[in-house]
């Protein structure tokens, strides 16, 4: 059965460092037997089709291919179709109300609970705001992310300990939605 998956990279392509060309991601997905590759910007996300794997197997696979190729290790997360679409159908902020700006969603590559979480005095940085999905945070951001002193604590290497993390803002959310179901 063929399935229809994002593999999301983090950290390539960011101030000059750790490049990884979109086609030779591309072409290295087709190498692994993937199709219907497709990358969408430059920071990092491929949709692909696939016969074999699951999510943990097609990630471990994609990261060993990568390191191999390209000399540096990558954390890569692969999620299917149902699973972001369930992620954005789940948002719990107002996503039709906000600019994208305002709306991230970090990708787990395991399930965190909010105990992970507790240091943070949510109050102290109203009006922003997360709140804890499958595998996944949602944060609220209503000066941007760059701005945003929530995200900054959110990030903080402790707080991520044991999995992989990495975000997208709402647009590249709802984009890997939409490539993911016409593959």
């Amino acid at each position: 059965m063929t399935t229809t998956y994002a593999a999301l990279l983090r950290g390539i392509n960011v101030g000059g460092s750790r490049k990884v060309p979109m086609a030779d991601l591309r072409a290295l997905l087709e190498s692994l037997g993937h199709h219907d590759v497709s990358t969408y910007l430059q920071s990092g996300q491929a949709v692909f089709a696939s016969d074999h794997g699951d999510e943990e197997s097609l990630a471990d696979e994609l990261t060993a291919a990568i390191e191999k190729r390209f000399g540096f290790a990558v954390d890569v997360i692969v999620r299917d179709h149902a699973y972001l679409r369930a992620i954005a159908e789940a948002c719990p902020f107002p996503a039709a109300d906000l600019e994208a700006r305002q709306l991230h969603v970090t990708y787990f590559s395991a399930p965190v609970d909010e105990e992970r979480f507790a240091e943070i005095d949510r109050a102290a940085y109203l009006p922003e705001d997360f709140r804890l999905g499958d595998r996944a945070l949602y944060l609220y951001a209503p000066n941007g992310l760059g701005r945003s002193k929530l995200a900054e604590q959110l990030s903080k290497p402790r707080l991520n300990k044991g999995v992989i993390a990495t975000s997208r803002n709402w647009n590249t959310v709802l984009k890997l939605v939409e490539m993911t179901g016409s593959a």
